[in-house]
């Protein structure tokens, strides 16, 4: 599909919903956090909305992965965009706490379907040897959509408030949804295995990967669920916090593309196990950071350490699965970074006002190293297991 002229039809339209709909969610953490702070409620309270956002993202990504194997993939597409721009509108009216919560869930169920839509798309009609590379022109789309949104959000909520910064992100979304006009009809429906997916999972060898992915996302979610917080208490302004947020996507833009050649070349394992590593340092530079430099070189730590692991993982998937069953595996995937989600926040939230919050970033940097821990492990045991069995 993205081989040929054909598959530059396909590219084309993904690629630009995924920076107009990234672009547009990629601003509302900042926004959000601010007006719930603003608004006197407590750490638990604020670090809940990445909670929810994660079960959306738990929900929605194996829900909509599934659907996609069955067929119907470009109407799919339309239905969550736009119930990602509905989802976001709630928003302008300044809604209470609830409400923000349930938008939160809407719109980040809606945003991960259509990552997960497309990366199925592009992973099954991608051959082994390019299947890297085709996924991070994609991923690097989104990464550029995020790294707009988040350096531009403290200048909108500046200048604009929060109703005209979440008017803007509405606009966003929908403008995304437009360019998907230009995606060719679909083919016939995919055949639908019956196999279910935590065993498909197991029999492929990606349990482990899944698992410790679990871990990974609760060391980085419960550490960001705070951390725009954290910065504003240290004096940082807003339209700092948010150029300074953009450094991770900024970083991403580039790093995925990198890492996606390198994963074609090296070979998927070494790719997403650097991403695993450089995951456990980055909870623990924010411990350190107490001025923007450190929170710089943070956030660079995070781009390098989500780039490398998503497009190694996103690729390994793609190698072990059939082209029917992609959908529902990296729905899988993305449930399993949902599921750390939704639990790193909540575990971030309580302990913050026993421990605060440099003791709680390192906390997280102890969770991530448990996730690296564990695929080394496993990785160490299938190699005694295959000397094994050539003995």
């Amino acid at each position: 599909m993205l081989q040929g002229a054909n598959g530059r039809r396909y590219a084309f339209p993904l690629a630009s919903t995924a920076v107009f709909l990234t672009a547009a969610h990629g601003g509302l953490g900042l926004l959000i956090q601010l007006f719930l702070q603003q608004q006197g409620f407590a750490p638990i309270v604020i670090s809940s909305v990445s909670s929810v956002n994660a079960a959306g993202v738990m929900l929605g990504s194996l829900f909509w992965g599934r659907l996609s194997d069955r067929g119907a993939r470009r109407t799919l597409l339309f239905i969550t965009t736009i119930g990602a721009s509905i989802a976001i509108a709630i928003l302008m009216f300044l809604p209470p706490a609830s409400l923000i919560l349930a938008s939160s869930f809407a719109r980040t169920f809606m945003r991960i379907g259509f990552m997960t839509i497309t990366i199925a798309i592009v992973s099954g009609a991608s051959v082994m040897s390019r299947r890297g590379k085709n996924i991070s022109f994609v991923t690097s789309a989104q990464a550029l959509g995020m790294c707009i949104g988040s350096s531009t959000a403290g200048y909108m909520l500046e200048y604009l408030g929060f109703v005209g910064g979440f008017a803007i992100a509405t606009v966003l979304s929908l403008l995304g949804a437009a360019f998907l006009l230009l995606l060719p009809h679909e083919h016939a429906p995919l055949h639908r295995s019956e196999k279910a997916s935590w065993s498909l999972a197991f029999s492929s060898g990606l349990a482990d990967l899944y698992i410790s992915t679990i871990l990974r996302q609760m060391a980085i979610h419960g550490a960001f669920s705070l951390l725009a917080v954290y910065m504003a208490l240290v004096g940082i302004p807003p339209r700092f916090i948010g150029l300074v947020s953009a450094i991770n996507t900024g970083t991403q833009v580039v790093a995925l593309l990198f890492f996606g050649r390198l994963a074609d070349r090296v070979g998927r394992r070494r790719v997403f196990m650097l991403g695993f590593a450089l995951s456990t340092l980055t909870p623990c530079l924010f411990a350190l950071s107490s001025h923007i430099g450190m929170m710089i070189a943070g956030y660079v730590t995070l781009g390098l350490s989500f780039s490398s692991l998503y497009i190694g993982s996103a690729a390994y998937i793609g190698d072990r699965v059939p082209a029917s069953r992609q959908g529902t595996m990296m729905g899988l995937y993305e449930t399993s970074r949902g599921l750390g989600g939704v639990l790193g926040p909540l575990v971030a939230g309580s302990i913050t006002p026993l421990v605060g919050y440099r003791r709680m970033f390192l906390v997280m940097g102890g969770i991530a190293a448990l996730g690296f821990l564990l695929m080394l492990l496993r990785r160490r045991d299938r190699i005694a297991e295959e000397a094994a069995r050539t003995a």
